[in-house]
């Protein structure tokens, strides 16, 4: 019997079935049977060629234009250059070289359409595929033979490679259907009645093989809810099971240092941050630990929340920790905490307030005797607050009562730093995850699904407007030439400026990044070759400094102490300064090669200015040309400052794969199918039918199939990396 699985090998022959395991990294039956479809080419339809991005595989339906032989040189061989037209102005060349291959010519006859495969290169401004591989449908219009061997009216086309195109892919899906045995179906009959989906055999055989749209609308359907609901299954028990924690609860006090900071504050809260405030006040007040995600614009005074909620556990004789990222994130929070406390923040020291806390560091590059003094006085329990990065984390920083877990930044931390955290106390501390990146809501949902969420919206009063531009430096230099000469004029008028490079440049940086790609882009520019132009051309005579992530600890610190205090005008750096950096005096940030930037990473890197009274103008440099899809997202950025309207860009723009860690794993994406954006009500069904189960079979014992299916869609890795949220 052949079931899902079955090993290639034994369906295929080992020839196919290697270069599929080679190319593709699908190994068994099963792994083909979800290695789905990219789209549907109908026959006479056509795809868009002026859409398709420099340096992708693809496979494109067209028909051939013109197709002529000519010699490279003098007495040398022959090139055979096609011309595939789409059929909306849109052409392609093809190019094969060596008289070997000018029997082509007899087969790619002008009105001719097929599909064409390989990857997208340029060449004097025409898009062209090299040595393209192809299936040519027949001048009646009807599908070849090869074709009709595995496609009806729709002709699948798959993700490929330049070794296994589409169609080696479809006619192994044929041969595969005609023997396998679909799987049992996973899902609860109740589940498929309620949301009226096909069985999961029909879904397999019609993603493939569809009669009709319809009936590929139903089996689409059917395979994104088992994806939504495996995910939503998994977020759920998480949850559930988080609620039956023990937790030591922290209400509020009368009286007590939270009292004492929201009297001496010099500014009122914000709605936002009061409602928020309460929702955390809660939660820390009931025996089982808060997990919360506080989300909110750069800028919209997620610390303050922060640290009123650390004051809030002190009070009931606890601990609270923060970790940053980085040290200098962490450096930042700590002088920050220090000095929104004062007086309250001194304990010890003279002019401290009564019942005042301490607020500790700990980073890995402290010095002996000062990590001693820091360990001590967290393991006495004197530090109420305590700042670091992953430091706090080793063994050896010992906590008297860990209470709450302030997490900066939370998507860059992993699984087993949260698991150290809550080893940290005698029972799991309440946590409070902090990102600045806004998230869309079916992310939120899907990614934090196991999270309460909380979201501030507005900015508090005194932040200034930021107004944003491209400069396409290589259409107009002069404009490049502008950008410079701003940052002398606000450095003129008192202020300060950013310059983001995407990269260190380091003599030793030997990695692909600082190499020509194969589509012959120059590498991105960097920090230590940028800084030294600036300070003897356009910006000779100010004063110019340089952060990135490889300095050491100690000189990072005295970089941004020396900026914060205004002895420096001109901070170059790497995206080290994306997030958590304040210093109000700066006005202006130029962002070299923009394009190589995230949407949500330029929003953050923009929210370094315009944090004091002055407006703060962000300029965003590219040699990205109009109508690509990287100016596209540089002309977005520069058109909004809202962030959640960004973040929907973002995810548009990204595979759906990279939001649940894709990229991190190194590993195919089990969302093969579901769209975060547009399956939203979708999303939002499979999360509804997720809490019913798991509120009557918490740990699906009654439904070993569902258990089985969620196990093998949500694997080990991928779980973490929902964990993270």
């Amino acid at each position: 019997m052949t079931d899902v699985d079955t090993p290639l090998t034994k369906v295929l022959g080992a020839t196919t079935a290697k270069a599929l395991a080679n190319h593709l990294d699908l190994h068994t039956a099963g792994d083909l049977l979800y290695h789905f479809p990219r789209r549907y080419d109908e026959r006479g339809d056509h795809t868009d060629i002026r859409s398709l991005e420099v340096g992708e595989e693809v496979t494109v339906m067209g028909q051939v234009r013109a197709a002529s032989r000519r010699r490279i040189r003098a007495g040398a061989d022959e090139m055979l250059e096609v011309t595939v037209g789409d059929g909306t102005g849109g052409q392609l060349m093809l190019t094969y070289f060596g008289r070997r291959q000018m029997w082509r010519e007899r087969e790619l006859r002008p009105g001719r359409w097929g599909l064409f495969g390989g990857k997208v290169t340029e060449f004097r401004g025409r898009r062209q595929l090299n040595s393209a591989q192809y299936v040519l449908l027949s001048d009646e219009g009807e599908a070849s033979e090869e074709i009709e061997q595995f496609a009806g009216a729709l002709i699948p086309v798959y993700p490929a490679s330049a070794k296994v195109p589409t169609w080696t892919i479809a006619n192994s899906v044929r041969v595969l259907l005609e023997v396998v045995t679909p799987p049992e179906d996973p899902l609860p009959a109740g589940v498929r009645a309620h949301g009226n989906l096909v069985g999961i055999a029909t879904a397999l055989r019609e993603i493939h093989r569809p009669s009709s749209k319809e009936d590929l609308y139903r089996a689409r359907r059917r395979l994104k809810w088992d994806e939504a609901f495996a995910v939503q299954l998994t977020l759920v028990q998480r949850k559930h099971r988080a609620a039956a924690w023990p937790a030591r609860p922290r209400p509020r006090a009368d009286g007590g240092l939270l009292a004492a900071f929201d009297a001496a504050l010099p500014y009122q809260l914000t709605d936002g941050q009061r409602t928020v405030g309460e929702e955390i006040a809660h939660d820390l007040s009931t025996p089982h630990p808060m997990h919360r995600l506080l989300q909110g614009e750069v800028g919209s005074g997620k610390t303050l929340v922060a640290v009123r909620a650390m004051l809030q556990v002190v009070d009931a004789g606890g601990q609270a920790a923060m970790l940053a990222p980085t040290e200098v994130l962490a450096a930042q929070h700590y002088r920050g905490i220090t000095e929104l406390l004062g007086p309250l923040g001194r304990s010890g020291e003279l002019g401290s307030a009564d019942g005042a806390t301490r607020v500790t560091l700990v980073t890995g590059s402290l010095g002996a005797a000062a990590r001693r003094r820091a360990l001590e006085e967290i393991s006495a329990g004197r530090a109420g607050v305590v700042v670091g990065t992953h430091a706090l984390l080793y063994e050896g920083v010992d906590f008297a009562d860990l209470g709450l877990v302030v997490v900066d930044e939370q998507h860059r931390f992993g699984v087993e730093q949260r698991d150290a955290l809550r080893t940290k106390g005698e029972q799991p501390p309440h946590v409070l995850v902090m990102t600045a990146t806004p998230i869309p809501r079916t992310v939120a949902m899907t990614v934090y699904g196991d999270l309460e969420v909380s979201t501030l919206s507005e900015l508090p009063q005194g932040r200034s407007p930021i107004a944003s531009h491209v400069v396409p430096a290589a259409d107009k230099p002069a404009f490049l030439e502008r950008a410079w000469q701003r940052i002398r004029e606000e450095v003129a008028a008192g202020h300060q400026a950013y310059v983001v490079c995407p990269r260190i440049g380091d003599a030793s940086e030997e990695d692909a990044s600082a190499a020509v790609d194969d589509n012959g882009r120059r590498p991105p520019v960097a920090v230590l070759d940028v800084a030294p132009l600036l300070s003897d051309g356009p910006l000779h005579g100010l004063r110019v400094g340089v952060l990135h992530g490889k300095l050491p600890a100690d000189e990072k610190d005295t970089v941004m102490r020396a900026f914060a205090a205004g002895q420096i005008d001109v901070l170059v750096a790497t995206t080290v300064i994306e997030v958590g950096v304040n210093v109000p005096n700066a006005t202006v940030m130029v962002v070299l090669d923009a394009e190589r930037f995230g949407v949500s990473q330029l929003h953050q890197l923009r929210g370094r200015v315009g944090r004091g009274s002055a407006p703060g103008l962000c300029l965003l440099v590219t040699e990205a040309p109009e109508g690509t899809a990287a100016r596209e997202r540089l002309d977005a950025v520069a058109s909004t400052t809202d962030g959640f309207r960004l973040a929907e860009i973002d995810l548009e723009q990204r595979r759906e794969g990279d939001v649940l860690g894709a990229t991190q794993s190194g590993r195919r994406s089990h969302l093969r199918l579901l769209s975060l954006l547009r399956d939203a009500k979708l999303i939002n069904e499979a999360r509804i039918e997720a809490i019913s189960l798991v509120e009557d079979d918490p740990e699906l014992a009654r439904h070993p199939a569902l258990a089985a299916s969620v196990a093998a869609l949500v694997d080990e890795e991928r779980a973490e990396y929902l964990e993270k949220g």
